[in-house]
């Protein structure tokens, strides 16, 4: 009797928001260098890599090349036994010329309306489009599925990079992206079926045990 063939096993990630930093809240630091966690977004690292230690069998860790994702990612590395690589494409949203603006200030100027309302139309000065940031987004995790087929995979990322994959995985359009809410060292999982497109697992999840999320 022939066996039966072995059915093709999902492919899920599991994007990480890198941890508390000394701005988060206040200002929209971007892509500047030498910004560090903070002692709680560390105690938040550990924390979440206890979690992502309990998954069987990680095929890899990515991280976005700045320090605090990288830092992020470090321990999920130990807890893992998986050494993270960098990942350009998980970088944070290039924010051109608001880059470091405190967001007090930038919450009076008339794009920010834009910016929360039509995202979809919307290039920051002299960086980024979120169009261009969800694309580029897209096509790194596509990249990183096609290596580690029906694995599972750590990606450590930024905010809004990652809430413009949750909102294509869910369906939904860019300029509702800023309904869904990432937290600092939040664990959102998304699986991509063989025969199907993605299933979203777990959005912004700080305490849930991932060993108890699978698609049904």
């Amino acid at each position: 009797m022939a066996k039966r063939a072995k059915r093709p096993s999902a492919t899920t990630i599991v994007l990480v928001r890198h941890g508390q930093t000394p701005t988060t809240g206040a200002v929209l630091p971007g892509r500047t260098g030498g910004l560090h966690l903070a002692d709680a977004g560390r105690e938040q690292a550990e924390r979440t890599a206890g979690f992502i230690g309990e998954l069987p069998d990680v095929a890899a860790v990515y991280t976005s090349p700045l320090e605090r994702a990288r830092e992020t990612a470090a321990p999920i590395g130990t807890a893992t036994g998986v050494r993270p690589k960098v990942a350009r494409g998980l970088n944070e949203c290039d924010f051109g010329a608001w880059t470091g603006a405190e967001l007090k200030a930038l919450m009076k100027l008339p794009e920010w309306a834009t910016v929360q309302r039509a995202p979809s139309s919307f290039r920051f000065p002299g960086g980024e489009s979120f169009v261009e940031m969800q694309h580029r987004m897209l096509t790194t995790l596509a990249d990183l599925r096609a290596k580690h087929e029906g694995g599972i995979i750590v990606c450590v990322s930024h905010a809004d990079p990652i809430k413009a994959v949750i909102a294509d995985a869910v369906g939904s359009h860019l300029d509702q992206f800023q309904r869904i809410v990432v937290s600092p060292c939040s664990m959102s999982v998304v699986s991509w079926m063989p025969s199907g497109g993605p299933v979203v697992l777990s959005v912004n999840t700080t305490g849930r045990p991932l060993s108890e999320l699978k698609a049904s």
